[in-house]
């Protein structure tokens, strides 16, 4: 007997491509988020390299993994990129550490106790126009703000650390191909 999913024409599709909103840190920011990164892995005896500089960020709204992009997706989310308004703000973490605790593994972050009210009004207006656009799907859940410095590692407790405080520039939509750890800009609106 054939185990489930594995008849002719019903294997289990696996995603290829990811689509999401994010902020970058320019790459000065970026370089030394890395090296911070690198250090606090060192420190915890946590083996692997920290997620690269050139693709940490901070996720607005993650709108899907797909086996190829829906038509019109990318589009609909660019046109509601293209309606955001705001001014240059600074982001703020405090705390280090992993989300997923009641596992063994999970992503080692850097998050915020509180504040970052800017980030969260920046994110409320992006939700509403990516309703306009019809994709109010993707716009539903909780929103804590954080940014992956490693991937699958062993758990750690979140603990405060200095304030890191970095600022933000422009919102990024971003094509992922997933398991090729490329991102591939599709449309980007400064904060002026």
């Amino acid at each position: 007997m054939l185990p489930q999913g594995s008849l002719p024409g019903f294997d289990l599709a696996i995603p290829t491509d990811r689509l999401f909103l994010a902020v970058f840190p320019d790459p000065a920011y970026a370089a030394r988020f890395e090296i911070f990164a690198a250090k606090h892995l060192a420190a915890r005896r946590m083996d692997g390299k920290p997620v690269e500089a050139a693709r940490i960020h901070l996720t607005l709204f993650h709108l899907g993994d797909f086996t190829e992009l829906p038509p019109g997706l990318a589009t609909r989310a660019a046109e509601a990129l293209s309606h955001l308004e705001a001014e240059p703000f600074t982001i703020r973490f405090d705390q280090i550490g992993s989300f997923n605790n009641r596992s063994s593994h999970g992503d080692f972050v850097l998050t915020a106790s509180d504040g970052n009210e800017p980030l969260h009004a920046l994110r409320q207006q992006l939700a509403t126009h990516l309703n306009a656009a019809a994709l109010n799907s993707y716009t539903k859940g909780s929103f804590t703000p954080h940014m992956t410095l490693a991937y699958n590692k062993p758990a750690a407790p979140f603990q405060s650390i200095e304030p890191i405080v970095w600022p933000a520039h422009e919102v990024v939509l971003i094509h992922s191909l997933l398991g090729k750890t490329r991102h591939i800009r599709i449309a980007e609106k400064p904060l002026h």
